[in-house]
């Protein structure tokens, strides 16, 4: 069994020495210490430092934290990336907390961390829910905003000439306030109408 480290701080101004001498105060050796510089709102998994620890830790290795928020973004990121660690046989032990996993105690407290995040994750849902009903309930509609076809079938002509003179597709969509994408899916739509619903929509029926 390997103990390793992780440190993390927010910007590089600040200095992780406590969370350091934390670490090898608790056994793990300089040399197994992965850090990363960034901001909390980052997914512990999308972290270079991170990532070379995980790629690194094998089963049976516990990895040690100064405090357990070292290891995500919030309570639900935490969670995962605990859980993650450990389906791969690889335990956390955050020296602040009190979270160790060899004792029942801190066996305990990752199953609390389990139902806050839980509970966590339903006040997310509930947040999201209410503000959907709200904004229905304020008249606001959802998905892509209907179009007028007459205006789109006079846009794609307008495309069509400007292909036609050398013009790519990026920058004849881009004549229009298009994407790319936005073209394509528009030509691809008039492709599968029928000839005369075009041209009542051009008026040149």
């Amino acid at each position: 069994m390997t103990l390793l480290g992780y440190t993390r701080i927010s910007t590089a101004g600040q200095d992780d020495r406590l969370q350091r001498d934390a670490l090898t105060a608790a056994g793990v050796l300089a040399r197994d210490i992965y850090s990363d510089v960034t901001s909390g709102s980052k997914e512990a998994k999308s972290r270079p430092g991170m990532q070379k620890l995980m790629g690194y830790a094998q089963s049976g290795d516990t990895i040690v934290v100064w405090r357990i928020d070292r290891l995500g973004r919030s309570l639900l990121d935490v969670l995962g990336t605990v859980n993650g660690l450990r389906d791969k046989g690889i335990m956390v032990r955050s020296i602040a907390d009190g979270i160790d996993p060899e004792t029942n105690t801190g066996r305990l407290m990752l199953n609390m961390l389990a139902t806050l995040a839980e509970y966590e994750r339903e006040l997310i849902t509930e947040r999201v829910n209410a503000g959907i009903a709200a904004a229905r309930a304020a008249g606001t509609i959802f998905g892509r905003p209907v179009t007028d076809p007459a205006l789109t079938a006079e846009k794609l002509q307008i495309v069509a000439t400007a292909r036609s003179e050398g013009k790519t597709a990026h920058q004849a969509a881009q004549l229009v306030g298009w994407s790319r994408a936005t073209l394509y899916r528009h030509q691809q739509t008039r492709a599968a109408t029928p000839i005369t619903t075009q041209h009542k929509l051009t008026g040149t029926l």
